[in-house]
């Protein structure tokens, strides 16, 4: 995820506790889904995309962050 971006995620993560959550909240999403899709929770297919748009917005939205710290 994002990989290209490594030191300003390790750099945000440390200094911005919204971007921490963030980004903490969408590895937990990514686990989750990750679970679902191999069986080891019971989910229906329904709630799997529900998770991965979710995931999806959050990703967007950690992009958003990491660019604007770019620019400043």
């Amino acid at each position: 995820m994002l990989a290209e971006y490594r030191a300003e995620i390790t750099e945000l993560k440390q200094s911005n506790a919204h971007f921490s959550k963030v980004f903490e909240k969408h590895n937990k999403l990514d686990q989750d889904v990750k679970d679902a899709e191999h069986g080891r929770v019971g989910m229906s297919d329904v709630e799997i995309e529900k998770m991965k748009k979710e995931k999806l917005l959050l990703k967007d939205e950690m992009l958003k962050m990491i660019l604007e710290s770019k620019q400043a």
